[in-house]
């Protein structure tokens, strides 16, 4: 899969699985929250799952480059609408929050997606609420 032909649904999968990843351990929980929420939520109605193998896979080649990073946001910016950037937050919060563990990995990526994302602090404390609340144990 090319990285110019992704679709905004491409770029929420793409946060979701960099977050999972990030820690260098993608858990089953973490995988299970990201398919639920490809299953369940409207705007992935009319995505076609099959695609997310090649969105993974090209993460994980993004993440291992030099800059991959910062070609990885630049990605993600590119095919994402403004009006879907607190959303892919929100996701990457979810997924984040699904083990049950937060490790400083997962903080340091979900500090740069907000900075990236051009997230409001006060808009992004209430999304880490909100995951943190229905992911409670």
């Amino acid at each position: 899969m090319t990285t110019t032909s992704y679709s905004a649904q491409d770029a929420l999968v793409a946060i979701m699985i960099a977050i999972s990843a990030s820690d260098e351990t993608i858990r089953t929980s973490e995988l299970i929250t990201i398919e639920q929420i490809v299953n369940h939520l409207p705007i992935f109605a009319d995505y076609d799952a099959d695609r997310m193998r090649g969105v993974a896979q090209a993460v994980f080649d993004l993440l291992e480059q030099e800059d991959g990073l910062d070609a990885f946001f630049g990605l993600v910016r590119r095919s994402l609408p403004e009006r879907l950037r607190e959303t892919a937050y929100a996701l990457a919060c979810d997924v984040a929050a699904a083990d049950g563990t937060l490790l400083q990995t997962e903080l340091r990526l979900l500090e740069e997606i907000r900075h990236e994302l051009d997230i409001d602090r006060l808009h992004a404390a209430a999304i880490e609420r909100g995951a943190r609340a229905r992911h409670m144990h």
